[in-house]
């Protein structure tokens, strides 16, 4: 299994724990939703409770944003959310579309959209579609969709650049993305970036901030807009548990800060 499969199938294995065991303090302090009960995933979170169309039962408490608030979503759009989970954004954005709209929602984890169906099932929306898919290659036709909104995935994409192709790909022209998710300013050392725990959650797949908007520029987009910033601060304590002595040294000297970016970007 190649590096990049291999980041998939972790991915896959940790975020399928989190969909079976539901969301009762799943990603709190006592957190079930690793093997080694060290990333608090919940510490990214925004408070979505007040958002109108929010589904507590869909809400994992695994986003860094609320891109749905800086989408430009409107009634009739065709929305695509990338790594829907168990449909959080999707109903969100199903509030916004209305009924003459559509949400389709994206993931490559079985258990995630098996709990999005469910609660879909219970809300009965005739316009909305979960699909199983794989952000590096989309089983959407080009040109299709108006508005792609993403919570906290893309930074757990092996290959970005290839992401925000398919993103460019499908979109119609004039369509727009709008993505929250995590950088980094300054460089992460070796042992941070092959951290599985790290990697898992949201941070050693995380790219600098410069880089990740010189990958959107180069896939085409335009007027591409930090619409709000936020640090995150990882627990020293987190850390020491993950890391060596030299390792957790390095994490303080190089790295400038781990931080939740929601972005928005136009296809011409």
């Amino acid at each position: 299994m190649n590096n990049e499969n291999k980041s998939k199938q972790i991915v896959k294995d940790k975020y399928g724990k989190i969909a079976k065991s539901g969301n009762e303090n799943c990603c709190g302090p006592t957190s079930c939703c690793g093997t080694s009960e060290i990333m608090n995933y919940s510490m990214f979170n925004d408070d979505y409770s007040d958002s109108d169309g929010y589904v507590a039962d869909a809400d994992l408490s695994l986003g860094c944003g609320i891109p749905t608030e800086f989408a430009d979503i409107n009634n009739g759009d065709t929305v695509l959310d990338l790594g829907c989970g168990a449909g959080n954004d999707v109903f969100i954005a199903r509030r916004l579309v209305g009924d003459s709209g559509k949400v389709i929602g994206i993931d490559f984890t079985e258990e995630m959209l098996d709990k999005a169906n469910r609660n879909n099932e219970k809300l009965g929306f005739e316009n909305i579609d979960f699909k199983f898919g794989d952000i590096e290659e989309l089983p959407i036709e080009s040109y299709s969709i108006d508005v792609i909104i993403s919570n906290c995935v893309l930074n757990l994409v092996p290959n970005k650049q290839k992401a925000f192709s398919e993103i460019y790909r499908i979109l119609k022209s004039g369509g727009h993305f709008c993505v929250s998710d995590i950088v980094t300013k300054g460089d992460l050392s070796k042992e941070l970036r092959d951290s599985a725990e790290l990697y898992a959650g949201c941070v050693s797949g995380a790219v600098d901030e410069k880089d990740y908007l010189n990958i959107i520029k180069q896939a085409g987009f335009t007027n591409i807009v930090i619409k709000k910033s936020k640090r995150i601060e990882i627990p020293e304590e987190n850390l020491k548990q993950i890391l060596s002595e030299q390792g957790f040294s390095e994490y303080q000297s190089s790295l400038e800060g781990v931080f939740s970016i929601t972005v928005f970007g136009i296809k011409n």
